[in-house]
């Protein structure tokens, strides 16, 4: 989701935060891919959407998974510019951030491997700071 903003978003923090957001999603999708495949799983919603629509995924409909976006809600946000742009790229951040919330807090209470669930609350920190971020962005925009 963060892609889209790079020449889309008007909003200085907006770029920031996209821009941030991108940096520290790719290693954990890497890392979640990575246990994906040593653990012989497939990269589908069915192994608790780890993919967050990035990479080779891009094509596939997550919207059955909290907090994923259709293909309609992407071409969307991709349609929109300015501020147009910014307030949809922060809502639907947002209601994906509340989904991974809710898929971390899953992992670290069902969860077997420690590692996972470490990373699960990594996630569930830096995400929640983030809604509050856009939170307070969408109040001022």
């Amino acid at each position: 989701m963060a892609q889209p903003a790079d020449g889309r978003a008007s909003d200085p923090e907006i770029k920031s935060l996209a821009s941030k957001i991108e940096k520290a999603q790719d290693p954990e999708i890497t890392t979640m891919r990575a246990w994906l495949k040593s653990w012989d799983k497939p990269e589908s919603g069915s192994a608790h959407g780890m993919d967050h629509g990035s990479g080779d995924m891009e094509g596939m409909d997550h919207s059955g998974m909290a907090g994923m976006m259709s293909k309609k809600d992407m071409a969307g946000l991709e349609a929109a510019k300015g501020t147009d742009f910014d307030k949809k790229f922060a809502r639907m951040l947002i209601a994906h951030h509340e989904g991974a919330i809710n898929m971390a807090e899953d992992e670290q209470s069902k969860g077997r491997n420690a590692t996972a669930k470490e990373l699960a609350g990594v996630i569930i920190k830096a995400q929640t700071a983030e809604i509050e971020q856009m939170k307070a962005l969408l109040e001022r925009l």
